[in-house]
């Protein structure tokens, strides 16, 4: 299967979104902090989502990014896409010549489970994924974490402390 961690990271980042962002904007620093995912990753997957407009950056002081429509339109296969992942358990991105240039003996069964797959992607939004109760935990476990963090900062030895 080719979906890597880009498609992962990108989905879990946009119902990262999806969840914090429905009271302001929200920065990829802080995205980043929750979901331990490289910064600098993230604003490579953000130009991407950017441009397939998933995404709407907020510029300015309170700015980030926010979802450039309704949480409930925005399906998780969109989300792969645009990352330019795909969903595909070929072993000939779907070419069909897996095997000196023909069809191997699998090929038809490998094409009807990424096509199942990539349906299902296709039935499921974040809207979707926002309502489960195990994900509005997960949220607001990471938040509770994120809030008892204590950061220190060796070069002007400050330590600042983010309390609930």
């Amino acid at each position: 299967m080719r979906l890597t961690t880009k498609g992962r990271y990108a989905v879990t980042a946009m119902l990262d979104l999806a969840f914090h962002s429905r009271m302001k904007p929200v920065t990829l620093t802080e995205i980043a902090t929750r979901q331990t995912i490289s910064l600098s990753y993230l604003e490579q997957l953000f130009s991407r989502l950017r441009r397939a407009g998933l995404v709407i950056g907020v510029r300015g002081p309170g700015g980030g990014y926010k979802l450039s429509q309704e949480a409930d339109s925005v399906c998780i296969s969109e989300i792969i896409l645009a990352v330019d992942e795909q969903v595909d358990l070929t072993n000939c991105e779907k070419q069909g010549n897996c095997q000196n240039g023909q069809p191997c003996l699998t090929h038809d069964l490998w094409m009807g489970l990424s096509e199942t797959v990539s349906q299902y992607l296709e039935g499921i939004s974040l809207g979707q994924l926002l309502e489960q109760a195990d994900v509005q935990e997960i949220a607001e476990r990471q938040d509770s974490d994120v809030h008892q963090l204590v950061h220190f900062n060796s070069t002007n030895d400050t330590v600042g402390m983010a309390l609930k």
